[in-house]
């Protein structure tokens, strides 16, 4: 079952390139390319009007032929969203182990999730900006630049950037950011950019790399019953969070450094250690015999994520060790690879993921490639029904200067790539959407 994934602006006006950044062009293409592939499942919608309402209010004439739509048919796809792979031209479908999603993971219910404080955070925000600013960066809950993010410095990105706001307008983004993550989900995103500034500054390129090209989106309307959510993106750091009612779900969000520590004016500033210790805990957890089931490969490639940007659909089977095998200690480490993810959301909407976690814990599979040892090179993947992580020891990219390695030279915990993503039609906040145009009354 496909969902229609289609999107421009609330309203469009001519853009200026501020900020660092040429606007729309290759955003344009992509959507023509998107749009191309057309939506094939309109009757097994259940629902006309669910399809109606999840379409946008201005969907541009296709120009561009691409690949057929529906449920992906190929196989893992690209792990960076880098140059050659910055394309949609699939409607979301979701991760999933064969191309089939399982129904009935997701449902519309109360959590108890305090979202109010995000609520109104967003509106701050928003009253902030200026028309412009605000015209460039609210679209519509269903829009496809939902799914537009890359963890790549050189993307051009939609919404408005930091560099384009005033301190006053910052502190007011800040403050959204501060009701929606926990202490050290904000800590966490702050040192992403203060890394990325300082790196910047140690190999003299700080117009590609620097604290303030981190732009901002919102998807709807902020509501306390009408769905919508909010998209931080930005080199080494993407969050994407969804709102409705009292239901938040924060995924894909990337999490990465080049490097991951850093002597900042006097003082080491270390960033995404959290994912490689609870990482290293539980594959050294396990017995010889485990380690054997767990481990793919006793060598690390330079990058083997593969459901980074532009990977929505990638389907994967289930591989490595799963969760009815281990032990009630191992299982604690592995939920402790999910706690450094999850954490980083206020402590109600983490309670509430990690409990839709354990729920699948016997159904969780993780899967290791590269060494074992503290300062080893490796990469994690934990998959279940309702939950993706990858970590990602990665080899020495353009900032690789700014500690002294080799561009390319080897896997390195100095330069981490991790993702958390909902399998099954559930990113985005997809499959509630989908049920809540289903089952409103007004959308009916």
């Amino acid at each position: 079952m496909t969902e229609l994934d289609t999107g421009e602006p609330t309203a469009r006006e001519p853009q200026s390139e501020t900020g660092g950044r040429a606007h729309a062009s290759r955003r344009n293409f992509m959507r023509k390319v998107f749009f191309a592939s057309g939506a094939t499942a309109v009757a097994t919608m259940a629902g006309a009007g669910a399809w109606a309402a999840m379409a946008d209010d201005a969907t541009p004439t296709a120009e561009a032929s691409g690949a057929p739509s529906g449920a992906p048919s190929g196989g893992p796809g690209g792990g960076t969203g880098g140059p050659g792979n910055q394309s949609i031209t699939e409607e979301f479908f979701g991760l999933t182990t064969d191309g089939n999603r399982i129904d009935d993971l997701f449902t519309i219910h109360s959590t108890k999730v305090a979202t109010a404080p995000v609520i109104s955070a967003a509106n701050a925000f928003l009253a902030g900006l200026t028309d412009t600013q605000k015209t460039s960066t609210q679209f519509t809950v269903h829009s496809t630049e939902w799914r537009l993010w890359s963890n790549i410095d050189s993307y051009e990105r939609q919404g408005v950037s930091l560099a384009d706001l005033s301190d006053a307008q910052k502190a007011l983004g800040t403050a959204l950011l501060k009701a929606a993550l926990s202490a050290d989900g904000l800590e966490t995103t702050e040192k992403i950019r203060k890394i990325n500034q300082a790196a910047g500054e140690a190999i003299g390129n700080t117009n590609s790399f620097n604290e303030d090209a981190y732009y901002w989106t919102v998807m709807g309307t902020p509501s306390d019953s009408e769905p919508w959510g909010f998209q931080f993106d930005g080199h080494h750091l993407v969050i994407n969070y969804f709102v409705l009612g009292d239901q938040v779900v924060m995924s894909p969000c990337f999490w990465g450094s080049e490097p991951t520590s850093m002597e900042i004016d006097g003082e080491t500033v270390t960033v995404c250690h959290e994912e490689v210790v609870a990482g290293l805990a539980f594959i050294n957890s396990l017995t010889t015999a485990q380690q054997a089931v767990a481990i793919e490969s006793a060598t690390k490639s330079n990058e083997s994520m593969k459901a980074g940007a532009f990977s929505d659909n990638t389907v994967q089977a289930y591989t490595g060790i799963r969760g009815n095998a281990l032990t009630a200690a191992q299982k604690k480490k592995l939920l402790g690879i999910a706690e450094a993810f999850v954490g980083r959301a206020k402590a109600d909407a983490a309670k509430v993921r990690m409990a839709e976690i354990r729920k699948h814990l016997d159904d969780t599979y993780v899967t290791w490639a590269g060494g074992t040892g503290g300062d080893d090179a490796f990469y994690v993947r934990v998959h279940s029904p309702v939950v993706w992580i990858e970590v990602d020891c990665q080899a020495p990219g353009p900032l690789a200067g700014a500690y002294g390695a080799t561009q390319g030279s080897g896997a390195t915990q100095k330069h981490v790539h991790s993702i958390i993503r909902t399998p099954n039609g559930n990113d985005y906040g997809r499959e509630l959407l989908r049920q809540h145009y289903l089952t409103s009354p007004h959308h009916r």
